[in-house]
């Protein structure tokens, strides 16, 4: 049984501790968090050991869970890393490009398994939809939450659109090609709404809207490829699969259909693949338990991790850039 421990005791390491003590596959050593009185009172509250360093903890198990704020990711995983110990990293990975790349060194040469917590691969509306999504031409994301100052240390594209890009790449399998994007700060120093349209070589085109300060909660990508249209609700755990398929003979009087120009006629369906519900984060721990111990690879790699880490970057490069701009034409 693999010995695992928890880097963070905030409101998502909790939620970390509580998933891992309900997986039989991991043997729950304990937790550290910097703060003394969190660590005390979660401790506690669910009953588990609190150590008193970060390197005490790790000597202590073979998986370290890494639930830190973002500025802390790159410390503790080259931590856990020279130690040996495989390593799970909230997203984003780590705050920066370089230090992204330092990391992927750092495994390579430990030869240690690192998974990054980009939790909406396990969502089970997205789930239910991947078989269906084919080389999708036009990709809408919405992902707007009411304000939380807890997150605010960081831009919303690193903070909620981090999860877009992500799910994005893990569609469209092509290079960037260019990006336009535009973000306005509202209540914190960064970036609180950020639009970016992203283009690919290959020609698809992804349109990502992500806000912190909304009056409701919405996290929703609208899919279109040819002859089908895919919406995926990863708040409602929905997914609606519409087809057009031509239709030979005569028409199924109760169907949709589409008359078009040049005489030919199209049916469309409406499927509702069924959403089987799953605990999504306590899916991604198994499944990189199930990476180790069958020396297979991740299911999110430290590639991937990294790859949509570099893409929040280029929005927030060009974002400064405009924002440049303005300052001098004032």
């Amino acid at each position: 049984m693999l010995k695992i421990g928890v880097l963070g005791a905030g409101h998502l390491g909790k939620i970390h501790i509580n998933c891992i003590k309900q997986l039989p596959i991991y043997d729950f050593i304990g937790f550290y968090d910097q703060d003394e009185n969190t660590a005390k009172r979660v401790s506690e509250d669910l009953q588990v050991r609190c150590f008193s360093s970060i390197e005490e903890l790790i000597d202590k198990v073979d998986v370290v869970d890494i639930v830190t704020p973002t500025v802390c990711h790159f410390e503790c995983a080259s931590l856990a890393l020279k130690k040996g110990k495989h390593v799970f990293i909230e997203k984003p990975i780590v705050a920066t490009v370089e230090e992204a790349n330092n990391l992927i060194k750092l495994a390579e040469e430990v030869k240690a398994k690192v998974q990054v917590g980009h939790v909406e691969r396990f969502n089970p509306a997205y789930i239910s939809a991947r078989p269906y999504i084919d080389r999708p031409l036009f990709v809408e994301a919405h992902r707007l939450a009411l304000f939380n100052p807890r997150g605010t240390d960081v831009p919303v594209v690193l903070d909620l659109m981090v999860h877009d890009i992500d799910i994005i790449l893990d569609i469209i399998k092509s290079p960037i090609k260019n990006i336009s994007v535009s973000g306005v700060s509202i209540v914190s120093p960064t970036p609180d709404i950020t639009n970016a349209r992203i283009e690919f070589e290959n020609g698809s085109v992804a349109n990502l809207t992500a806000s912190r300060i909304s009056l409701k909660n919405m996290r929703r990508h609208r899919i279109f490829q040819k002859d089908a249209y895919i919406t995926v609700d990863f708040l409602e755990k929905k997914t609606d699969i519409v087809r057009i398929h031509d239709v030979n003979g005569t028409p199924d009087p109760l169907a949709m259909t589409l008359d078009l120009a040049d005489g030919s006629c199209k049916q469309i369906t409406i499927e509702q693949p069924e959403v089987t519900p799953i605990n999504a984060i306590m899916k991604e721990l198994e499944s990189f338990h199930n990476a180790i111990v069958n020396n297979t690879q991740p299911p999110v790699t430290i590639h991937d991790g990294v790859q949509a880490l570099k893409v929040c970057h280029m929005i927030l490069e060009e974002i400064e850039r405009q924002q440049s701009l303005i300052q001098n034409n004032l």
